[in-house]
């Protein structure tokens, strides 16, 4: 019996949990309670991120298509007349909800389409578009001023190579030089020296020859009375 006794199981007693494990479930507790916390914080800017994503696809995409409406209206504006789209419209199909600023873009685009299209039906036709330039004084009347200055005004007067080149060119000619200026050239010339003196008298002398062989040319007979003229003012 008492062997018996012995071998019965003894009752298993529960062990109590100490203050270290008890501290060790709160702080787990806590843990967790923080993690998702921090997940529900999380939550709503991941949720933002991705409605801000895409948003930006959306209004790229709506971008590029208002894009490629722009660009198909010029496209279809290449091949209609000037005439059946007037300048400074951009009404076209399908185009009615553009920016003013997209349909100013537009705009731009088809004025450098028709532009481009007249030019073409002008070289076409033969037509070539020439730009005027507004046209300064002529070179007979820059040396004759010239001369008229030194006449007149001789403080605001300067010596210039062309203009005297000019004079002395055209010094035995009527029509370039008239009479009356002829006599202030005759003027101007007495101060003439050197290379462009010999070279006038070496002229003036040809055409005295020249009027012997032309006695009735009242041109050579003209240029002749001049030469003369020249000739005996600067030998």
């Amino acid at each position: 019996m008492a062997k018996d006794k012995s071998l019965k199981s003894k009752p298993h007693k529960r062990k109590d949990l100490g203050p270290s494990d008890n501290s060790t479930e709160i702080m787990d507790t806590e843990v967790n309670t923080k993690r998702k916390k921090m997940d529900a914080d999380e939550a709503p800017a991941q949720m933002s991120q991705l409605t801000n994503t895409t948003d930006d696809k959306k209004r790229k995409k709506n971008k590029k298509s208002t894009k490629e409406q722009v660009n198909q209206a010029a496209e279809q504006a290449e091949v209609l007349d000037p005439p059946s789209c007037p300048e400074g419209t951009a009404e076209a199909e399908g185009l009615e909800d553009l920016s003013p600023e997209e349909k100013r873009v537009l705009e731009r685009k088809l004025k450098k389409i028709r532009k481009k299209e007249e030019k073409k039906r002008l070289k076409a036709e033969g037509v070539t578009l020439e730009q005027t330039k507004p046209s300064g004084p002529s070179a007979q009347q820059q040396a004759l001023d010239y001369l008229t200055c030194w006449a007149e005004n001789r403080s605001q007067w300067k010596f210039q190579k062309t203009r005297q080149t000019w004079l002395l060119q055209h010094l035995f000619d009527s029509e370039k030089i008239p009479d009356d200026t002829f006599s202030v050239l005759l003027q101007y010339l007495e101060g003439l020296r050197g290379s462009g003196k010999d070279t006038t008298v070496q002229k003036a002398l040809s055409l005295v020859e020249e009027s012997g062989k032309a006695p009735e040319d009242t041109v050579v007979q003209q240029r002749a009375h001049r030469a003369r003229e020249v000739i005996q003012l600067l030998s």
